[in-house]
């Protein structure tokens, strides 16, 4: 079984979506700061703290839980 892609990583994969999520992972790709290993805590806290708009941090969380839907498939391969 092969180990699943970190957050980000994942989130990068989906840089090509006409999407919220597509938007934040095209935004994370190019921000040498993202806090890669600080969770969902750590990144919203980062994305308040660089004044993003409401809804960067929704797509923020959405992200997070299909993220938790493909570690779920992973662990279940």
């Amino acid at each position: 079984m092969s180990k699943p892609k970190s957050f980000t990583a994942w989130l990068k994969t989906h840089a090509d979506e006409s999407s919220a999520i597509g938007d934040l992972a095209r935004d994370v790709s190019h921000d040498p700061g993202w806090p890669s290993r600080k969770g969902l805590p750590g990144q919203r806290t980062y994305l308040e703290e660089c004044g993003a708009i409401p809804a960067a941090i929704e797509a923020l969380e959405r992200a997070w839980t299909r993220y938790e839907a493909y570690r779920a498939a992973q662990d279940d391969e």
